[in-house]
């Protein structure tokens, strides 16, 4: 049997979901296909993810310029900002594993 000349398939590295397992473990996607149904829907849910922190982020800067705001409700929009920036930190995480390696070369 002979062997295939030419280039190797490079199959590119697992790409970290922006959902978690059930038991709360990362999900990823392996695939060289990023217009698959799954790599869409992902696309579709990080852009969901990152405009959602953005109206929570607008929405918190009031509560927490409001001297008169209850405890609660700075409470409320820490929880809520907390949880947006970890969507966001898992977004940036996922695309920054999908850049390409750039060629280095010693000169």
């Amino acid at each position: 049997m002979e062997r295939p000349t030419g280039p190797t398939p490079v199959t590119p590295p697992p790409r970290l979901l922006p959902w978690s397992s059930p038991d709360g473990n990362p999900c990823y996607l392996v695939t060289d296909d990023d217009g698959s149904y799954l790599s869409r829907l992902a696309d579709d849910l990080e852009a969901v993810q990152l405009a959602t922190g953005a109206d929570v982020l607008g929405l918190a800067r009031k509560v927490l310029d409001d001297p008169a705001s209850p405890h609660t409700e700075i409470r409320f929009a820490g929880i809520r900002l907390a949880e947006c920036l970890t969507d966001a930190l898992r977004v940036a995480e996922s695309r920054g594993m999908r850049l390409p390696v750039p060629d280095t070369e010693d000169a």
